[in-house]
């Protein structure tokens, strides 16, 4: 039988090996053509996990903000993130491994056991860990960090869209859209735009011909 939403029981295997503290690890903002890519690390608390958390692809933004205000309250929650020079310097991947690392060693509470979201695991985590492919829809600790992640880089994408409007950063979040790569075309890359990949690199061509 298919899951139809994450479960606990991932968590719960490990809690019977004699793990106590498990933190789920998920990143947001992978595809983008801007902004950058954040992280989340979130240990949830046994005893009082909030109703309703889901992969954060399957709710809606307004759900996802207000569980991500109950995780920050009821559980450990860490944020970190991978900005647009270290995405250049060092690859999407690279970045993204990076900002877990952090996430996962800004936790107030070290944890003896990490979940993490898709097929790779960060070099030198302190700890034991696993790799969960669709993690997000397996396990609540990864799903936790799925909204906080994506609500947090929702909202910085959000504040850059003030500076930049045109290019709708506020509702595209930074990803290819129609509306974001005609004004690629028009205005060029602005400062947050990840001029290694391929559809900013084509508008910068597009200009300078």
């Amino acid at each position: 039988m298919l899951r139809t939403q994450p479960d606990y029981r991932l968590e719960s295997t490990l809690h019977n090996r004699g793990f106590k503290v498990i933190a789920g690890v998920d990143e947001a903002g992978r595809g983008p053509l801007a902004g950058p890519v954040v992280a989340a690390a979130v240990v949830l608390a046994n005893n009082n996990i909030p109703e309703g958390i889901n992969d954060s692809k399957r709710m809606t933004a307004r759900n996802r903000s207000q569980l991500a205000e109950k995780l920050r309250t009821t559980c450990l929650t860490s944020v970190a993130m991978a900005d647009v020079e270290e995405i250049e310097t060092q690859n999407i991947l690279f970045a993204s491994m990076a900002a877990m690392r952090k996430a996962i060693r800004g936790l107030n509470l070290a944890p003896d056991y990490i979940l993490i979201d898709g097929n790779r695991i960060p070099s030198d985590l302190p700890v034991l860990a696993t790799a969960v492919v669709k993690g997000d829809s397996k396990s609540l600790s990864i799903a936790a960090a799925s909204i906080v992640a994506k609500v947090e880089r929702d909202r910085i994408m959000a504040r850059l869209s003030e500076q930049f409007p045109e290019y709708g950063w506020d509702q595209n979040a930074g990803y290819a859209t129609p509306m974001h790569l005609a004004a690629l075309r028009e205005f060029g890359p602005t400062p947050h735009h990840r001029r290694g990949f391929a559809p900013v690199r084509d508008a910068v061509d597009l200009r300078i011909m």
